[in-house]
């Protein structure tokens, strides 16, 4: 599904005047038809998590969509926070964090080339030294529920950010379903987004108090999901 211009002001929480200011800028990429400007859904999550712009995460989920997202405090509490992660360059790390997840039912090999090839088409690194790789084509499983794997790096990498500043911070997203990754992927940028639970990223915390930061952007993220 390609979004409108309203569909993406509503989900930024922006008007539809600044959604076409970012298209003329060049800031926000979209594809044309019948000259009207639609937006690819994870491209679009990928750029606002880059620029931590807030997600209207509970505008996310299509009309019919099952209620209730992932639990963004759950899949960390699932894949689990890893530190130590080795590596002299990207490829290197990546094979790294593939190894120190937990990935039931999925070939690392294959896993492994299939994070390389999405970096090859451009990086992963969002900024502030944190990589979330393979957002735009989802890393999708069969029968588990969704993980998060947070993995802290030994040492900086150069990553090919957006702002230059090597990565030393990555999160890992495997989700049963498309659907469900994007979703992840939206609470996860909401997350990234909140000065508590990026400061608990960016300072190494505890993996109890990530969670509880997590857990609290959560609640406050999605009130809904309660009922």
């Amino acid at each position: 599904m390609h979004l409108t211009v309203a569909d993406v002001a509503a989900l930024l929480r922006t008007s539809p005047k600044q959604v076409y200011r970012w298209i003329d800028e060049g800031e926000l990429d979209c594809n044309w038809f019948h000259d009207q400007p639609r937006f690819n859904r994870t491209e679009l999550l990928e750029w606002a998590t880059a620029r931590r712009i807030p997600v209207a995460v509970g505008q996310f989920l299509d009309e019919g969509d099952d209620a209730g997202a992932p639990s963004l405090a759950a899949s960390l509490s699932r894949g689990g926070v890893h530190r130590a992660i080795a590596g002299k360059h990207r490829d290197q790390i990546l094979r790294a964090v593939v190894e120190a997840t937990q990935l039931p039912d999925i070939d690392k090999d294959t896993l492994v080339e299939v994070l390389l090839a999405r970096e090859a088409t451009g990086s992963t690194g969002i900024g502030d030294g944190i990589a979330i790789p393979h957002v735009r084509h989802p890393i999708v499983m069969g029968g588990s529920a969704a993980t998060v794997s947070l993995c802290f790096l030994s040492e900086p990498v150069d990553f090919f950010a957006i702002d230059g500043s090597p990565v030393h911070t990555v999160f890992l997203i495997i989700s049963k379903t498309v659907r469900g990754h994007l979703q992840m992927l939206a609470n996860l940028g909401a997350a990234l987004s909140d000065p508590g639970f990026r400061s608990a990223v960016l300072h190494r915390e505890s993996t109890e108090e990530i969670l509880r930061e997590a857990a609290r952007v959560e609640a406050a993220s999605i009130p809904s999901s309660a009922g």
